[in-house]
């Protein structure tokens, strides 16, 4: 815990954002980080709970009060080292996690809770900082040989534990860069790719090797992976888009949130502005004096509003088809589970209309098929969605963006390839794996959004670790790495 009295003493505070004005001329992160002292009254504001709900409120179990009680004491080594035992990479969830701690802190009973995801960022900014992040090498080799398809947050964490156990991993990404969804689908105002780039320089150290523009099962076939490796972990995320299929859905300017998000940060990583394939998407696909309709309201939606935004669009228009959520805790989540309520992000505070209850009927163009107007009706609560009579309205627009989550893994490629060897989904789409993380074929295994569907970062990376615990158990018959 940290001080007796700290959270009757101290107000919570969280980290500060950059002004807008000067934040939207530049892709840099959005955050300003609180002086140390300011975190310590933070880790202050801890209490001696008996219970803490955080750590089974956090899906990687960080031991968060001994990581506060750290931290308040001015105890900064001790804290890396804590956050470090069971979290591979806290600057990635301390930047772009929803932080489920907080929501299940106890404090927060009646009581702003504990600034959670702020002390996290701030233990491992300083540890960078200090130069405290060092390769830890395997004492021995084991002589087997393990490939992970897919390089996002479950995939890195994966290799980093394999490596670390002694094992000769193989880190395979079928774009260009290493990072998967962080470094393609996450702008840089939130996650700058430095932070990415530090972790491949450790993972490298510590026996990882990564290939680079290497799709498995499309361009490398996966029996070719399966004669070399003595396991194969399937970590290539949920990318399969959930689509609109409304009339006028084939107009020119419409498009998936990851069709445009990826294009900017290779922008950013100064890459030719016309990135995409370009039997696809021949154009690059730019926000710039357009007027802008992004469908959906979560996460990615927010990135693209922040993205269009930067973009300087004419207008933007945020839609979702849920109800407006309530400002505080609903009734029907009561603590500590993780909250309905109205999330605001960044680049909420930079401008664009949201609107809830909204459905899409069809879209309409010029004779050019550009879409120029979207079609749309106020609709009822779910399941049903009952368009509501008389509420019916058109919008212009020069630019749709499809942000309206994921259906699983893509189902070409490795996952057709493998489920002709007996493979088999789960009723959502997803990998199907046993209690070990292994799949219908023997040796192979799938952790993160391949295996759960569509979640977070931290879920991706206690994934990650899980499953290299039970490939390390598999390969070797027992494992000391922890899950």
């Amino acid at each position: 815990m940290g001080k007796v009295t700290g959270f009757l003493e101290f107000q919570r505070e969280t980290i500060a954002t950059r002004p807008v004005p000067v934040r939207l001329n530049d892709w840099f992160e959005v955050y300003q980080p609180l002086p140390e002292s300011k975190v310590r009254e933070q880790g202050a504001r801890c209490m001696d709970c008996g219970v803490p709900f955080c750590h089974t409120g956090c899906p990687v179990n960080n031991i968060i009060p001994d990581w506060n009680d750290f931290v308040y004491k001015d105890r900064w080594r001790d804290a890396i080292r804590t956050l470090h035992a069971t979290n591979n990479f806290p600057e990635f969830t301390g930047r772009i996690c929803p932080a489920p701690c907080e929501a299940s802190c106890v404090l927060g009973i009646n009581e702003p809770p504990v600034a959670i995801k702020l002390i996290e960022r701030t233990i491992i900014d300083h540890a960078w900082d200090n130069g405290w992040i060092v390769p830890e090498k395997p004492e021995r080799k084991t002589g087997k040989r393990v490939a992970v398809i897919g390089s996002g947050p479950a995939g890195m964490a994966a290799s980093q534990q394999l490596a670390r156990a002694g094992h000769d991993v193989h880190l395979f990404e079928k774009a260009d860069r290493i990072g998967g969804l962080l470094r393609y689908g996450i702008p840089d105002f939130k996650m700058e790719k430095r932070h990415i780039d530090l972790r491949m320089d450790q993972m490298a150290a510590e026996g990882v090797t990564f290939h680079t523009n290497a799709y498995i099962g499309t361009e490398v076939p996966i029996e070719d992976l399966q004669k070399e490796y003595a396991a194969i972990l399937i970590s290539i995320g949920a990318e399969a888009p959930r689509d609109l299929k409304v009339p006028g859905r084939e107009l020119k300017g419409i498009h998936y949130a990851m069709d445009f998000l990826p294009q900017q940060n290779k922008r950013n990583a100064g890459d030719p502005s016309i990135v995409a394939d370009a039997t696809r998407l021949p154009e690059p696909i730019l926000a710039t004096g357009k007027r802008v309709i992004i469908i959906g309201g979560g996460d990615t939606g927010a990135d693209c509003l922040g993205t269009s935004h930067r973009h300087r669009a004419a207008s933007i228009h945020q839609f979702e088809i849920m109800p407006r959520p309530p400002e505080d805790r609903a009734s029907s989540t009561p603590w500590p589970m993780w909250p309905l309520k109205l999330r605001n992000e960044s680049s909420h505070e930079e401008g664009g209309i949201r609107d809830w209850s909204i459905s899409t009927t069809h879209f309409t163009g010029d004779e050019q098929g550009n879409v120029k107007k979207l079609h749309a009706v106020r609709c009822g609560p779910p399941p049903k969605f009952d368009p509501i009579s008389g509420t019916e309205f058109t919008l212009d627009c020069d630019l749709v963006l499809l942000a309206m989550g994921f259906t699983g893994p893509r189902r070409d490629g490795l996952i057709g390839g493998l489920q002709n060897q007996g493979l088999q989904l789960d009723q959502r789409g997803n990998v199907a794996v046993d209690a070990n993380y292994m799949s219908a074929v023997k040796g192979v295994f799938a952790a993160g959004d391949a295996r759960r569907g569509q979640s977070l970062v931290v879920w991706a990376i206690a994934e990650g670790r899980k499953a290299a615990h039970a490939i390390d158990k598999f390969l070797m018959g027992e494992s000391k790495l922890p899950k």
